[in-house]
């Protein structure tokens, strides 16, 4: 309203949504991000309070920067994580040896891992897909032991009448009493019960992220490590080392779920030289 000289919103339309989207980006230089969230609070005010529908426009979309993801070198990585202590060392493990999302790796259940065939199954990860992807030998041993905790404490909550896992939405009705065994229990179960949001019983969910956060900056600061490190950088780590040791990049897409191997490729261009073999001419 302001920037069309304060006329009322119904006696405009398409012309200067446009205009106004356009300043957004060519003037003021907004992200795209907050470009989207204009754009989509301009259509719900026309759409639903205004009654009145924007089509066809047209106008100049705010530039995506294009960045190059930070990685740590693999010294670096293991460095942090024998910095970190208990459970959070197990969950640094996973995520630099399998290229897991912190997301991802919280919400493992025990009956997602495959100790025969060294994998570890991903339920509705990136893109709402399920994949599969490397269950690191090193954390086999952590893992047994997790396995053995959880047992522990889901018998305790069977024993107090409790015992269900934390389901999505509805999912309860159809696994009713199955959703006390124990491999459908988490493998980073939370440390106190809580009701679910959704459902309404009585439930054991999975460790919150801040706790691993707070971890990872501790250990990354004893570390004597100056990079900006955060839980996605193992994900970013996991594919540049695969790439560095002759991995296809292929196998490396399908590793970390991306729909498109140009996702991948952002990849080639962390490492120190290129498959070209190209070597800096104060080095050469």
């Amino acid at each position: 309203m302001y920037f069309n000289g304060k006329r009322h919103p119904k006696g405009m339309g398409e012309l200067e949504v446009e205009q106004f989207l356009t300043h957004l980006a060519i003037t003021l230089k907004v992200s795209p991000t907050t470009q989207n969230q204009a754009l989509c609070a301009i259509i719900f005010m026309y759409r639903h309070v205004l009654e009145m529908d924007l089509t066809n426009m047209a106008f100049t979309f705010a530039k995506t920067p294009v960045r190059v993801p930070e990685v740590l070198s693999h010294g670096d990585a293991v460095a942090v994580i024998n910095n970190l202590r208990g459970v959070h060392h197990t969950i640094g493990t996973l995520m630099y040896g399998g290229g897991f999302c912190i997301s991802e790796v919280l919400r493992l259940r025990i009956k997602d891992f495959d100790f025969d065939r060294n994998t570890i199954f991903i339920f509705r990860s990136k893109g709402q897909k399920d994949r599969v992807t490397m269950f690191p030998e090193l954390a086999k041993t952590e893992i047994t032991k997790q396995i053995q905790k959880v047992e522990r404490i889901h018998q305790k909550d069977i024993d107090d009448g409790y015992g269900l896992s934390s389901l999505p939405p509805s999912l309860i009705r159809k696994y009713g009493k199955a959703a006390t065994n124990l491999s459908w229990q988490y493998i980073f179960p939370s440390n106190t019960r809580c009701m679910h949001p959704y459902d309404g019983y009585i439930c054991r969910h999975h460790l919150h992220q801040t706790g691993f956060r707070k971890a990872l900056k501790k250990a990354v600061q004893e570390a004597g490590v100056l990079k900006r490190v955060t839980s996605h950088t193992f994900r970013h780590s996991f594919a540049t080392r695969l790439l560095e040791t002759g991995h296809d990049v292929r196998v490396v897409q399908e590793l970390l779920g991306h729909d498109d191997v140009k996702t991948t490729q952002v990849y080639t261009h962390v490492l120190g030289k290129h498959k070209s073999g190209a070597i800096s001419p104060m080095d050469a």
